[in-house]
């Protein structure tokens, strides 16, 4: 089969055709020939798994990879995800050597221009980032940028940024190369053997109950242990033969390939004009022209994709195209008379969070996917593909890959009416401006709480958040409703009013905020006790009605969660953890079970509504709807314990998320209307305010409380942390990840958390920015919000040593901090201790 873009055969070294010896069985079973599955067989080979069959219902590379445009920009938005593209491309550069097949891998570096002021304070801040990656990245003028790409139309240009280590890879070239060096290393590759079931069985020792024991095909059966689904568009079809939801969806995408233009040659950088929805990259003397349109083509539903589908394209939709055409021209006027080669429309899949999913499934031991990489599949495959190899190795990911882990979805995601309403969004941010709390707008509302129409009515702005509908804020009646919704910008916006009224309303009278989006597992059985000595770090064998603070870590000392663990029993505990963690943190707990326990994890999620209710004004409050004994004495900090409200019984426990006196409660889902009625009913002459999550954000920051995914993850140790406090080191009891963490105190952190005041009242911040000491980048600020307590930007930053080595505790302390703000330097102010209320005399009190 021949490449019909570039002419390369499908198979470089001639085993396209028919399967010959399918083995009868393998240790590991890859699914899809496409970049990713070979790259996942190449990396397991190198790790020394090599009883691997690899297996494609076609060819190798005939599905999506093929038309791929093989742009390889090594900047992301996460540090851990620019390590996964820098490994891609430091292993296209060095694979020829290995295989003797060319990858066609070109550093050209890339081009990135600004049409809009907004687009330029987005450049910036991207500089800023790069800076804090130790990648190289210069902001340009328009025209340095003019210089830099000479076919540019520059006169309506704000700027530019020049990143010189991005790159471009041929494909079909690097697929090839990377089958070849698994080949030779003793993988297996088959072509034209079409899945078409797998062999799954009931295993009570399994996570999720179930385990993957072979796979079924045209061409016969094989016995397996482990199944790695690298099916591309096809992977959601595949992981539905397995029970396995794989929530991804293809969209048509568009480019065109033109004639020869003077002047472009081979190294031309690659060009990006994001507020035109437009990509170029150079081929054979003429432009790749492509694009992310701001509303997208759904095609076929995952289980409708057509079969055989091999080196196919969809069909031209110049009338759909002509906006990212339109835009090309005016940014290079060469184009208008430059003649068409190709015009290329091939399907691509989507995820509903614009995120790649890799892992093992929480429902099928065994079952690893390893797709849906929203377009930048060429620049991903080679560090997902490692880091996929290393997972299926070590049975646990070996890297940060939490933004990417297919447990941050729950099963209603993998619905196909539900992803073909997002993927229509999707697929257009990639150009988007990338605004700080931006939502997205399809597939809502989702989940909603009992008292989601309550919120409406009082003026909620509702967030997303695991499906559910959560507000962000509560914007005053008085507020006309065509006002209330956000608005996105670089500075502070309106409703940062609202969010500082709630704030204040906290700290000095009440709030009620709505946290049912909580996730909540139940822990139980004869050996609870066993596994909760295991995975937590706290020491949770405290009476019943004691919630416990605790981290879980992996087996590098890093954090795979951070819970609130209360004894609710004898042998029953309830975990409390955040929106998005329920699945991930029950298979974290199921896969520590060891075969002779008897213990049971249940989500119990959606059982109960949790509110709460916080501020000087609480205990006054729930006095009054409450015949229980809520004093300072009766009802000690960190204590849990069934109460009534009304009519109602409720579990309320005495901790806090903001820093002051108050309660959460948790609320039969059928009872919640009610408790939440009369709480706002008897709150109203105290000055109750309803608040949403913008506010405990900040109120969060003032404490220097801190968040999974955001401040804490798998890469992040208790000791970087300031968590110390939340590990049980004073005994021999031995946690997992014990031992990392004892190792990093005997030498010291590499980095560590702080929080910061900003010295300027009037800078915003919204997270992601530079920290320099003396001018040198010396960290990254993890969280960030407008404080109306203290009156300033506040947050959470990590420091690092610049040369690499421990980081002091004392560093903190010295001075000459400053935060990179779009490019503007203010001077910041660190700390160890909350910058409010640091003796904690309020929740306490």
């Amino acid at each position: 089969m021949t490449d019909p873009r570039t002419g390369a055969t499908a198979s470089e070294d001639g085993r396209a055709g028919t399967p010959t010896g399918l083995p009868q069985r393998a240790r590991i079973v890859i699914v899809g020939g496409g970049v990713i599955g070979a790259s996942t067989a190449y990396h397991l080979a190198h790790l020394g798994e090599t009883d691997v069959l690899l297996l494609e219902q076609g060819t190798l590379s005939c599905g999506t990879t093929w038309h791929a445009a093989g742009l390889v920009g090594l900047l992301r938005a996460s540090e851990s995800g620019t390590r996964l593209v820098q490994h891609s491309a430091d292993l296209y550069q060095r694979l020829e050597a290995e295989t003797g097949l060319s990858t066609g891998y070109r550093q050209c570096g890339g081009l990135i221009v600004a049409r809009t002021p907004e687009r330029m304070t987005a450049l910036r801040r991207t500089a800023a980032t790069a800076a804090a990656y130790d990648l190289d990245c210069e902001l340009l003028t328009p025209a340095q940028a003019g210089e830099r790409y000479p076919l540019l139309y520059t006169d309506d240009l704000q700027g530019a940024i020049w990143l010189p280590g991005d790159g471009t890879a041929n494909p079909t070239d690097v697929t090839q190369s990377l089958a070849k060096g698994a080949r030779q290393l003793g993988v297996t590759v088959r072509e034209r053997v079409r899945v078409t079931g797998f062999d799954v069985v009931a295993d009570p020792g399994a996570p999720g109950g179930r385990r993957v024991r072979g796979v079924r095909t045209d061409a016969g059966d094989v016995a397996c242990e482990v199944v790695v689904n690298c099916a591309g568009q096809w992977a959601k079809a595949v992981g539905a033969m397995a029970g396995v939801g794989v929530p991804l969806h293809s969209a048509e995408h568009f480019y065109v390939v033109t004639d020869q233009i003077g002047g472009v040659a081979p190294g031309m950088p690659i060009l990006r004009d994001p507020d035109g929805w437009t990509y170029v990259k150079e081929e054979v003397g003429g432009l790749v022209v492509g694009g992310f349109e701001p509303e997208a083509k759904p095609w076929v539903s995952p289980e409708s994709i057509p079969y055989p589908f091999e080196f196919q394209l969809l069909d031209e939709d110049w009338e759909h195209f002509a906006v990212l055409m339109d835009s090309a021209i005016h940014r290079l006027p060469v184009l208008e008379r430059t003649g068409i080669r190709t015009f290329y429309n091939g399907p691509e899949s989507f995820t509903p969070d614009n995120q790649s999913i890799l892992g093992e499934s929480p429902d099928v031991a065994g079952f690893f996917v390893g797709a849906g990489f929203n377009s930048v599949g060429i620049a991903s495959a080679g560090g997902a593909g490692r880091a996929l190899a290393q997972w299926v190795v070590a049975g646990e990911p070996q890297e940060d890959l939490a933004l990417v882990d297919i447990r941050r979805f729950a099963p209603f995601h993998a619905s196909t009416p539900w992803l073909r309403d997002r993927v229509s969004e999707v697929l257009g941010l990639h150009y988007a401006v990338p605004w700080p709390g931006r939502e997205l707008d399809t597939a809502r509302p989702f989940r909603c709480s009992p008292v989601h129409d309550r919120l409406e009515a009082a003026g909620a702005w509702f967030g997303s958040k695991m499906g559910w509908e959560r507000p962000n804020y509560v914007a005053p009646l008085s507020v006309p409703p065509s006002q209330r919704p956000a608005t996105y910008g670089w500075g502070r916006q309106p409703w940062h009013d609202w969010v500082d009224e709630e704030q204040r309303a906290t700290r000095e009278a009440l709030a009620l905020f709505d946290q049912t989006s909580f996730g909540k597992l139940r822990v139980h059985g004869p050996d609870a006790l066993s596994l909760l000595y295991l995975v937590c770090t706290a020491n949770v064998d405290r009476p019943v009605g004691a919630a416990v603070y605790t981290a879980m870590l992996n087996s590098r000392g890093g954090y795979e969660a951070d819970v609130t663990v209360t004894r609710v029993g004898e042998q029953e505990w309830l975990i409390v953890t955040s929106s998005a963690s329920p699945v991930r943190d029950a298979d974290w707990l199921r896969r520590h079970v060891a075969p002779a326990w008897q213990v049971s994890v249940e989500d119990v999620t959606t059982s109960y509504a949790v509110f709460g209710l916080m501020g000087p004004r609480s205990r006054e409050l729930l006095a009054r709807i409450s015949t229980a004994d809520v004093g300072a004495e009766g009802f000690a900090f960190g204590t849990s314990r069934v109460i009534d409200i009304g009519p109602a019984l409720v579990r309320a426990t005495r901790i806090t998320y903001v820093g002051e006196l108050g309660w959460e409660f948790m609320v039969p889902t059928e009872l919640a209307t009610g408790v939440w009625d009369r709480i706002v009913d008897a709150g109203g002459d105290l000055g109750v305010r309803l608040a949403g999550y913008h506010a405990i954000n900040a109120l969060r920051l003032d404490k220097g409380y801190r968040a999974f995914g955001a401040e804490l993850g798998p890469d992040r140790t208790p000791l970087e942390a300031g968590l110390l406090f939340t590990c049980d080191l004073a005994g021999d009891r031995a946690f997992i990840g014990r031992e990392a963490l004892e190792r990093q105190r005997a030498v010291g952190p590499p980095r560590r958390l702080a929080s910061f005041i900003v010295d300027d009242p009037e800078a915003v911040l919204w997270g992601g920015e530079l920290l320099l000491r003396d001018g040198v980048p010396v960290g990254q600020v993890t969280s960030a919000a407008r404080s109306a307590t203290v009156g300033a930007a506040v947050g959470l930053t990590w420091v690092w040593d610049p040369d690499g080595g421990p980081l002091p505790r004392q560093v903190l302390d010295a001075g000459g901090y400053a935060v990179d703000v779009a490019g503007t330097r203010h001077p910041v102010r660190l700390s160890t201790r909350a910058l409010h209320d640091p003796t904690n005399g309020h929740t306490r009190a």
